[in-house]
């Protein structure tokens, strides 16, 4: 029995512009564009999935001229021109299709659609079906009983597959009458003139009244309405022009014939790596057949994995990698499953109960000789302190590694960094585990080999990725830093901070009265009641019935967003109420109630440091954000009462840099103004205005110091005129001609924002002042708003960088001198610029010395370090 044969042909550009228009900018971790390919893609699966093409073919046109500009100069004049975010992602869906082992196929002069009619004439005349996929209803005329043409209507979701009888159906016309339709309706996407006047339901008319354009032109004494046949005589020209410009030609010179775009239904091995780099992980379970999993696994089953029964059967050799697996997110309490180690002799797996209940093994954890090679220093370390382990010999930390390498990467899980470096032989987690609720663990053999191909993973990439940190000079950034970061981020974790739970439950009470208050005084200002969080009812009161001006629409009514109501603040007191109700709204919910369900049994909020996660290198922190507690409102402020001393008799302690990014500013930049006012311990902010306005210190009101604040602060975030326009209420003028006096006053910003730029370009990145890299891709993109954000960043990462780098280079100075001290007090949190201890309060006095000298000597920069510090019982009265 033959099998059937099925030609699928697809109209490249066609689909790939659809793509691209129907999906949100998608860039993956390397900040390559791919929503069209990714669009493009996934319909190219389910095209594969279900017609099981025979043969197949994706046609694209070949460049701007064809052989209709000799017929029409202006021939798809007036297109817009293909955005480039676009343009970069065609060669991707070549990639794509190559790996996929399906044809594609350009021929200059001619369009796809060209390509496409010539292949079906082959097909039809040798008795092959045919599917045709576009997005342009000009392939209806190949319409026929053995070719479909399935055309894509809302971006690639909804299509219309027209057979003989569904074109009839659809348009009461033939295929071949649909050339016809065109020449007289023209098309303005490819600026075909047709006959001006006559749209599609016209044309359909004349066609089924009269049949083809000739029979039209033959009978023009029969068409009805004046008009419309003095149209027809006067462009008579024009439309059988557009019929030429609109007919496929169905026999062009292609050198490619059924015999070159057989489709097997395989893939090549470059498909799935294809498929990780561009960051389609929600597409790899679709592509693996049988057969590739079986390689797979075949290829994978290669290692050999001795189960560990007793510890002394491992032959420690001082250099080993160790893995502590935990599915869970949140490792305080997440279960371990397992642990591996590997070394250059063999892989091993431990169980969990056989491994924490060894005194050899723990005994080898916490032997600072034996180095240990691990995934996520800080999680190994919290982990392992639950059971009592100290865990030390911590020599290297991939993730950290892959972190410093790029940290625009999106994915830092053991396996992807594997098959980014070029080791493949380890599986992704959901592909052993599942995910959400499918989540489940394996029997014993297969977890005892994921963990063990994990832990040979780390063994055998520790040595390719420290050669690409010492490449980018970043060995003493991962040695000297964060290595040694993370076993104080994990202690700090792990001891927590206490949180006075009565004091929060006060505030909840309180706020709960506050916003109940508030909504009477809305209701009363607004004249009846209402909820206040609905934008459906809120919006008629203050935009019909208030007649309040309307700012923004959405397609469900009026905005009523944050920024719509700011810039309505001064037109009716209302506003005020609705701003603060949804302030004091936000606190309640994400703040209070959240902090309130973090409260683990100890009485304690046990955050967890972001440690790999900002480009910039800042630390951030989850379950709960502890950086982002708003401290504008005294509401927001006084949730800081709730964070107290673990221990009767001890109170919370905080420093803080003065201005630190401005002074790092200062350094980079070289700015002897900048160094001088530093140096002398001027305000920093009455002398930018001193500068920007040419007064003297007197002169300097308050608007004056608040405006060279905003411009000071603006700067190191690489400010617009308009950010500080509306930072400042001001005009864009005057908001630039702020910033343009400002770095007229500061030559040496001013060439640092400059020559930050242009070195970016050329490197590709920059880098802060301990290494730390940050890539920007976008930074020569042809798009305005694209390259204008790279440029910013380009500006404003070595301050932020810098900045972070050197708390954190005072952490782990302060850690060691509290330790060298012999002191019982200890770092708790570490927020923006800030370090919160915890200390008894004999010790409060030798802290006063120690924390910031400790912190103003952490780096020796232009110019002199500046830290605050306060104590008290909570963290709110440590200001």
């Amino acid at each position: 029995m033959t099998t059937k044969q099925k030609l699928v042909l697809i109209d490249g550009n066609s689909i790939l512009y659809r793509a691209f228009f129907a999906l949100p900018l998608l860039s993956n971790d390397k900040g390559v564009y791919t929503n069209a390919v990714f669009g493009f893609t996934k319909m190219l699966l389910k095209v594969l999935a279900d017609e099981k093409p025979t043969h197949m073919l994706v046609a694209f046109d070949a460049g701007k001229t064809t052989f209709r500009h000799n017929t029409f100069k202006d021939y798809k004049g007036g297109r817009q021109k293909t955005p480039p975010e676009l343009s970069e992602q065609f060669h991707l869906v070549k990639e794509v299709l190559e790996a996929s082992l399906i044809k594609h196929y350009q021929l200059e002069q001619y369009e796809a659609d060209d390509i496409i009619g010539t292949l079906v004439k082959q097909a039809v005349n040798a008795g092959v079906e045919v599917q045709v996929i576009s997005g342009d209803k000009d392939m209806l005329q190949l319409v026929s009983e053995q070719t479909n043409v399935q055309i894509t209507k809302k971006g690639l979701s909804e299509v219309d597959v027209y057979t003989p009888a569904f074109l009839y159906e659809k348009l009461e016309l033939r295929a071949d009458q649909i050339i016809d339709m065109k020449a007289l309706m023209g098309d303005s996407s490819d600026n075909v003139p047709g006959v001006p006047g006559v749209g599609e339901k016209t044309a359909i008319k004349l066609l089924k009244q009269f049949g083809t354009l000739d029979d039209i032109y033959h009978n023009l004494d029969q068409v009805s309405g004046k008009k419309l046949k003095e149209k027809l005589v006067e462009h008579k020209e024009s439309a059988f022009m557009s019929k030429a410009l609109v007919t496929i030609n169905q026999h062009s010179p292609i050198e490619i014939g059924l015999a070159d775009v057989t489709y097997s239904g395989n893939q090549s091995s470059k498909l799935l790596p294809l498929f990780k780099e561009l960051g389609f992980q929600s597409l790899i379970s679709t592509i693996s057949s049988d057969d590739d999993q079986a390689n797979e696994q075949a290829e994978l089953s290669k290692l050999e994995v001795v189960r560990v029964d007793a510890i002394k059967q491992i032959p420690f050799t001082g250099h080993e990698s160790f893995v502590v697996e935990m599915v869970e997110d949140n490792y305080h309490n997440a279960t371990i499953i397992g642990f591996a180690i590997a070394n250059e002799k063999e892989n091993y797996f431990i169980s969990t109960d056989t491994a924490l209940a060894s005194d050899d093994f723990k005994q080898w954890l916490e032997d600072p000789t034996m180095n240990k090679i691990t995934f996520d220093s800080k999680q190994v370390t919290v982990a392992l302190l639950r059971y009592g382990i100290k865990v030390k010999g911590l020599t290297f930390d991939l993730l950290l590694t892959s972190y410093l390498i790029n940290p625009s990467e999106n994915n830092h899980d053991i396996p992807a960094i594997s098959h980014r470096l070029g080791y493949e032989a380890v599986l992704y987690d959901e592909e052993v585990y599942g995910k959400g609720a499918k989540l489940t663990i394996p029997e014993e053999p297969k977890l005892a080999d994921h963990l063990a191909r994990k832990a040979k993973a780390l063994y055998i990439l520790k040595e390719k990725a420290e050669t690409i940190l010492k490449d980018n000079q970043q060995v003493e950034l991962l040695k000297e830093l964060e290595l040694p970061l993370a076993v104080i981020l994990g202690g700090m974790e792990a001891t927590g901070v206490a949180v006075d739970r009565e004091q929060l439950e006060v505030m909840q009470v309180e706020l709960k009265d506050r916003l109940a208050a508030i909504e009477q005084e809305v209701h009363q200002l607004a004249g009846e009641a209402f909820n206040l969080n609905s934008p459906k009812q809120l919006g008629p009161i203050l935009f019909e019935k208030l007649e309040l001006p309307v700012i923004k629409k959405t397609k469900t009514g009026y905005s009523t967003s944050a920024d719509v109501l700011e810039q309505l603040a001064d037109k009716h007191p209302i506003i005020e109420k609705l701003l603060l109700y949804r302030q004091l709204g936000k606190l309640q919910s994400t703040y209070i109630e959240g902090l309130l369900k973090v409260i683990h049994q100890d009485g304690k909020i046990h955050t967890r440091f972001n440690q790999a996660l900002t480009q910039t290198g800042r630390l951030s922190s989850i379950d709960p954000n502890l950086q982002n507690i708003p401290i504008r409102l005294e509401e927001g402020r006084k949730i800081r009462k709730a964070f107290i001393p673990s221990e009767q008799d001890w109170l919370i302690f905080a420093a803080d840099y003065s201005q630190i990014e401005l002074r790092v500013l200062a350094h980079i930049a070289n700015d002897d103004k900048l160094i001088t006012a530093f140096q002398e311990d001027r305000d920093i902010h009455t002398q930018t205005a001193m500068d920007v306005f040419h007064v003297a210190a007197e002169q300097v009101d308050s608007l004056m110091r608040r405006q060279a604040k905003a411009v000071n602060f603006g700067i190191v975030y690489g400010i617009s005129d308009y950010g500080l326009s509306q930072n400042l209420g001001i005009t864009r003028k005057e908001a630039k001609a702020f910033i343009d006096r400002y770095l007229e006053s500061y030559p040496g910003v001013q060439a640092y924002m400059k020559d930050i730029v242009v070195q970016a370009k050329q490197d590709g990145y920059v880098t802060t002042l301990m290494q730390r890299r940050r890539y920007l891709p976008e930074i020569s993109s042809r798009n305005f708003n694209l390259r204008s954000f790279a440029e910013r960043t380009a500006m404003n990462t070595p301050i932020q960088g810098s900045a972070a780098d050197i708390i954190k280079k005072a952490m782990l100075h302060l850690s060691e001198a509290i330790k060298n001290q012999g002191l019982q007090s200890r770092l708790l949190l570490q927020v923006h610029d800030e370090l919160i201890l915890e200390a008894p309060k004999e010790e409060i006095d030798i802290l006063k010395k120690l924390v910031p000298e400790t912190m103003e000597q952490a780096v020796k920069l232009a110019v002199p370090l500046k830290v605050d510090y306060a104590y008290g019982e909570s963290w709110y009265d440590a200001k």
